[in-house]
């Protein structure tokens, strides 16, 4: 074996904090932190990393739904495309998140929090659409990058409102004391 080989760790592993780690001989101060700040610590992260790979998902679905739908059918007209790539990017995130990032979260019926998650993502669609007019036409940035990075920054800026949101509406409930948030 190599001096430089580690052991593999599995993605269960790392998320269960019930098992022993591969670095029990460290000190316990340079470990997990325990109780009640570390089980939030961990949630949060979990969430955190879940909720970035469906971000990261439905943020390929709506830039690339943009600028297919400006490089075609809808060539003069980029509000409408980025609202059209918007939507779809919102039913991946739905799905996404509902099903696996909040999953230990749901509390409500379906129905409430699938209103609650369009609202929330009607406004940040807002927010990032608005980010797209004021570069185009108040500005007068009309490029495809100019378009494209104001975009992005829209997306970031409806991506901070969307995690609060989530966390402090949509998926309201704390999870349950002690469970993994895996």
């Amino acid at each position: 074996m190599s001096p430089f080989a580690c052991p593999a760790i599995t993605l269960r592993e790392m998320s269960d904090p019930s098992r022993p780690s591969h670095e029990a001989a460290q000190p316990a101060s340079v470990g997990r932190p325990r109780g009640r700040v570390g089980r939030f610590v961990d949630t949060i992260w979990h969430e955190i990393a879940k909720f970035g790979l469906v971000g990261a998902i439905a943020f390929v679905v709506d830039l690339g739904g943009m600028n297919l739908l400006t490089h075609t059918v809808l060539e003069d007209k980029v509000t409408t495309a980025r609202i059209l790539s918007g939507v779809t990017a919102t039913l991946v995130a739905w799905f996404g998140n509902r099903s696996w990032t909040f999953a230990h979260r749901r509390s409500r019926p379906a129905h409430h929090e699938v209103t609650l998650f369009f609202v929330v993502n009607g406004l940040a669609l807002v927010i990032s659409t608005l980010t797209l007019v004021i570069s185009h036409y108040v500005l007068d940035f009309e490029s495809r990058l100019a378009d494209n990075l104001a975009t992005i920054f829209g997306i970031a800026l409806g991506t901070l409102f969307r995690f609060w949101t989530y966390r402090r509406f949509v998926f309201a409930r704390d999870p349950e004391d002690g469970a993994p948030a895996a």
